[in-house]
């Protein structure tokens, strides 16, 4: 594999890892959300990100020279030493407040279509591919969390919301980080820029709904660095697979 090739292969473990947890974060408030609807949508978009997640994985298959089959998607999502993984602290984080996980999800899907927007014509055809059929699904993520943040602002429950956004701008940084190399991306063309050149037009849109934002610094650690909350819920996320790991789930 040359060196194009790794750093390929890194910027799509970035993505498909927080894609990953992304989706396992939002399916762990199945039947705990506030009320019914958001059990629904919650699930749903959960459903989602998986589904993204796989499609990335498929291609770091491919890289690998290993057919996409479950067994070897499921070895790339749950099977890999920690060190690893390129996940941001943004999408390990894990919390019971609903307030912050509203919030992150309405953040997240922020970014999330910029960085579809920045491989929809990439020169990896594949990438670009899943690119167009995530996009699609996306539309109706971020106007379920636009919907609600509009529905919920202006009412009592703003100063929660507020105290969620403080610990999600803590963790936002993470979410924008490169991994090493990724101006070879640039050079070939295989993404258009730099996710992290798009924190200030994120950063905007939440200071419209809040008033006010700012973003602490963009880390450069190429997302080779877990977050305290990584091991916790790689347990969780293992919990089935613990039972049996012989077993074809």
């Amino acid at each position: 594999m040359n060196e194009t090739a790794e750093v390929l292969r890194d910027f799509l473990l970035a993505f498909a890892d927080d894609e990953h947890l992304m989706g396992q974060q939002h399916t762990e408030w199945i039947g705990v959300t506030p009320f019914l609807e958001e059990d629904l949508a919650f699930s749903s978009i959960g459903q989602d990100e998986l589904g993204h997640a796989v499609l990335l994985y498929e291609i770091v298959c491919e890289l690998d020279g290993v057919a996409p089959t479950d067994a070897a998607i499921d070895a790339l999502a749950y099977s890999r030493g920690a060190e690893a993984y390129r996940s941001s602290a943004f999408t390990e984080y894990g919390t019971t407040d609903w307030a912050e996980a509203l919030i992150r999800h309405w953040v997240y899907d922020m970014v999330e279509d910029y960085r579809w927007q920045l491989v929809s014509e990439s020169t990896h055809p594949a990438l670009a591919s899943a690119a167009v059929r995530a996009q699609r699904e996306e539309v109706y993520h971020r106007r379920h969390a636009a919907a609600l943040m509009d529905s919920l602002i202006a009412t009592p429950a703003r100063p929660e919301l507020e105290r969620g956004l403080v610990v999600v701008l803590t963790l936002l940084p993470s979410l924008f980080a490169p991994v090493a190399g990724e101006d070879l991306l640039l050079a070939e063309g295989v993404i258009s820029r730099s996710l992290a050149t798009t924190a200030p037009d994120v950063i905007t849109h939440i200071a419209e709904m809040f008033g006010e934002a700012e973003l602490g610094q963009v880390p450069a650690d190429g997302r080779t660095i877990r977050s305290p909350h990584f091991g916790p819920l790689m347990v969780r996320m293992r919990e089935v697979l613990d039972l049996d790991t012989e077993a074809v789930w």
